[in-house]
């Protein structure tokens, strides 16, 4: 192995599922003899081994104002959808930064938010480094988009978006795409794409179809998302142990596409009329950032534990439960699905996004019918009537072992680090 500087560089400090998967990326890396860093843009937490553009005032006031800025205009220009556009208008250039120019791979993660427009990322080209990039969304090969959903404007040059409130051939997401293919063809990057589902997707796009990808999934601390016994686990919750518990994440509204909440709630509602099925010993755990006084009604008993900021407190929540559903309609590889299998949980989903590459149907959760929320209950239903639960919890926990962890993660970056390196000029 070679001695490697690696440079991390993403809009936050942990502050979304970006942010998480980039920092354990690094931490992986650290662990494997590896200098790898974490350069944000904005930095909200006090995290020592996490380094910001903006440290002084000036540059945080600049930073704030960018950000609020890019995402203030791209509401004012959008339709009143849960779809996140951005217009990539406001930025800053990195590329004389020491930690930039004193690194032998740049890795960027999630740089939206005001922080690497179109023409500030190819300015990176000039330093001539590797530079390799993680697509935690599908904002790098769209007219602005994060989540795609049926829309394949992206195949082509974008325009007439259906999330704009203006959308004609020459909108503000075709603009954007042109500022992106004029940077592109400057830009010499190397792309990650967690699931294969990603990896399809952008060989569908016009932007970076012809670019090279290599699909290395994000990894997980399998020493803190780790399994607990069950019964103990759910009498930290005040939860009866022998209650079949499902627990799911953050809720948003019934009207949000993304998330899938109404199939869950639909789910639910079939699955407590079904004959076999006991409500009283069923119990519902959500956790998540939501006021409970804004939470959908369910058909179970449920419990609501607020956001949860303790990574051991949460690994064994998950341990509490007996299912973990994500009703998500698009998901590019979703923490909380690695997370809930890494605790030995688990997980009934959609078969959607890169769900399918951590979940195995019937082998450690269930994989429903897209937007079927009548499997999505058979899934729930499958794993209730299910006599011997702990080939499954077992199943889960060793998938993660196997395909997602530290060491192995690290060690395919790693391979890919040395390969670029080793393709540069002498």
């Amino acid at each position: 192995m070679i001695d490697l500087k690696v440079i991390h560089l993403n809009t936050y400090d942990g502050n979304g599922g970006a942010g998480r998967a980039c920092l354990r990326l690094s931490d992986a890396l650290t662990a494997n003899g590896i200098d790898s860093k974490v350069l944000v843009y904005y930095k909200f937490g006090q995290n020592p081994k996490i380094d910001t553009f903006s440290k002084s005032p000036i540059q945080k006031a600049k930073a704030v104002y960018n950000i609020l800025s890019e995402r203030y205009y791209a509401k004012w220009l959008s339709k009143s959808v849960k779809t996140p556009f951005s217009l990539q208008w406001f930025g800053r250039s990195i590329k004389n930064h020491p930690a930039v120019k004193n690194a032998d791979i740049i890795h960027l993660h999630w740089i939206n938010h005001g922080f690497l427009t179109p023409k500030f990322l190819a300015e990176l080209d000039e330093l001539e480094k590797p530079i390799v990039w993680t697509f935690h969304d599908s904002n790098a090969f769209t007219g602005g988009c994060h989540v795609r959903y049926g829309c394949e404007n992206f195949h082509q040059q974008c325009g007439n978006c259906p999330i704009l409130k203006i959308s004609n051939n020459d909108d503000f997401s075709h603009k954007t795409w042109l500022r992106k293919q004029k940077a592109y063809t400057k830009l010499n990057f190397h792309i990650i794409a967690p699931s294969n589902w990603m990896a399809k997707s952008v060989k569908f796009s016009s932007l970076l179809g012809t670019r090279k990808a290599s699909v290395i999934p994000n990894t997980i601390e399998t020493k803190i998302f780790k399994p607990y016994v069950k019964s103990e686990a759910k009498k930290i919750l005040k939860i009866d142990p022998e209650k079949f518990v499902l627990m799911s994440g953050f809720m948003p509204s019934k009207n949000d596409k993304h998330k899938g909440t109404p199939y869950l709630i639909e789910a639910l509602e079939i699955l407590s009329r079904r004959s076999g099925i006991k409500k009283e010993n069923i119990e519902l755990v959500i956790f998540g950032n939501k006021d409970n006084a804004e939470m959908p009604e369910f058909p179970f008993k449920t419990t609501f534990l607020g956001t949860i900021s303790n990574d051991e407190h949460l690994a064994k929540c998950y341990s509490a439960a007996d299912a973990f559903i994500t009703p998500s309609l698009e998901d590019n590889l979703p923490n909380t699905v690695m997370e809930s299998l890494a605790c030995a949980t688990p997980v009934i989903a959609f078969t959607t996004g890169g769900i399918p590459d951590m979940v195995k149907h019937m082998q450690n959760g269930y994989l429903a019918a897209y937007e079927n929320a009548e499997d999505l209950a058979n899934g729930i239903e499958w794993l209730y009537h299910r006599p011997n639960k702990e080939e499954l919890q077992k199943a889960a926990r060793l998938s993660i072992l196997t395909h997602f962890s530290e060491e192995v993660i690290a060690a395919e970056h790693i391979h890919l680090y040395e390969t670029l390196i080793d393709l540069q000029p002498k």
